[in-house]
């Protein structure tokens, strides 16, 4: 059997050097938690010359969470398709992005990205909202307040199970 590598967040390209796709990974600490609207709305931000956050050096987790129950930082918590991200992803890493967390195979250009700043993709599990939000043990809104489930949110996670879908050679999981 694998053994789970345990990281801390935030990840370093050292880090993530070592890192294989298919390697199983538990990681613990902060990230970024965006998806479709909150991309665009950065993105527009730095085009326009005043730049929401910073995200150098983030992991960022596509996920759009329900509402937290009693006792929750989060309520469900599963990713969203990250392919949808994928004509954001190579700025964002050529910027000094570190990493995504997302579900589903990725363009080659985004690929290529992570190839060439060393970064990495990691695969949530679709359809395990409620394990990854037992996970979360803190979760504030960073900006874009308006967007609801889609705002800008800096969760602690720990323990948080990926597996490497693409990793900082450019080897992929997800096979044509």
């Amino acid at each position: 059997m694998q053994s789970v590598i345990e990281l801390s967040l935030p990840l370093t390209k050292e880090s993530m050097k070592d890192l294989r796709a298919g390697d199983m990974v538990k990681l613990s600490g902060d990230m970024l938690v965006f998806r479709d609207a909150g991309h665009k709305r950065l993105y527009q931000s730095i085009i326009d010359g005043h730049q929401a956050f910073d995200y150098k050096g983030e992991t960022i987790y596509f996920m759009g969470p329900c509402p937290a129950r009693a006792n929750e930082a989060l309520g469900s918590a599963g990713p969203t398709t990250s392919c949808r991200m994928d004509k954001y992803t190579p700025f964002m890493l050529d910027g000094g992005l570190a990493a995504q967390i997302g579900k589903g195979k990725r363009s080659s250009e985004c690929i290529d990205a992570f190839k060439r700043n060393g970064a990495v993709y990691f695969a949530a599990i679709g359809g395990a909202g409620a394990v990854y939000s037992k996970c979360i043990e803190k979760a504030q809104v960073l900006c874009f307040e308006d967007l609801g489930t889609e705002a800008v949110r800096r969760i602690t996670v720990k323990d948080f199970p990926v597996v490497v879908a693409v990793d900082s050679l450019g080897n992929c999981i997800y096979k044509d």
